[in-house]
């Protein structure tokens, strides 16, 4: 905590001084071109992976970087992306899963959640990614397993997002695209997902 407070002191005296005029018209509102869902690992800094400043993002995160179907309860997070797409009126909207993502270890080895109740229950909205592993990919080794899987949870969780009939207007209106992104913790880089190649590819480069 002391570590928090002091990063907060610093803040107040280098980093606000300098911002000061941005930041008054940040009080007034915001007005983001996009929504970020990814995961809550504390490893994802979107603003530092993007290099993005205060008011880029509208961001949504939570384990697994889940998008509950049409009609399913799942938190804040239909409310979250329907604020951001019906009133914000962002232009994208980025689903973003990572590498050695834990919710994805969990759907590998589930014995590993016996006492976390509300993480298994949490589970079910990911275990769909396995119908989008072929079966190489789901004999594979761990680390391949891991990746083809939390790519797999990317393209799940588009789909579910695609029930949301504001969505679908939305996209249908050209005033919103979608976009699957997957980030290596390791190597910092990016991929997307390449809907006509049918895979991930880099996104810079």
């Amino acid at each position: 905590m002391e570590r928090l407070i002091e990063g907060h002191k610093r803040f107040l005296a280098e980093a606000f001084p300098d911002r000061r005029d941005q930041f008054h018209l940040l009080a007034e509102g915001q007005a983001p071109e996009t929504l970020f869902v990814t995961c809550a690992d504390s490893r994802i800094v979107p603003d530092l992976i993007l290099q993005t400043q205060p008011g880029d993002l509208f961001i949504c995160r939570n384990a697994g970087n889940v998008i509950p179907r049409a009609g399913e309860p799942a938190g804040g997070v239909s409310a979250t992306i329907e604020y951001a797409v019906q009133v914000l009126r962002v232009r994208h909207l980025i689903v973003c899963g990572h590498s050695d993502c834990g919710v994805i270890r969990a759907l590998m080895a589930p014995h590993t959640l016996d006492g976390l109740a509300s993480v298994r229950d949490w589970l079910q909205h990911v275990e769909p990614a396995w119908g989008y592993v072929d079966e190489v990919e789901r004999n594979a080794g761990e680390l391949t397993r891991h990746t083809a899987l939390t790519h797999a949870n990317v393209l799940a969780q588009l789909d579910n997002l695609k029930t949301h009939g504001y969505i679908q207007n939305a996209v249908a209106e050209r005033r919103l695209r979608v976009h699957g992104w997957y980030y290596d913790i390791l190597s910092g880089r990016i991929e997307r997902y390449d809907e006509s190649a049918g895979k991930f590819v880099p996104l810079a480069g």
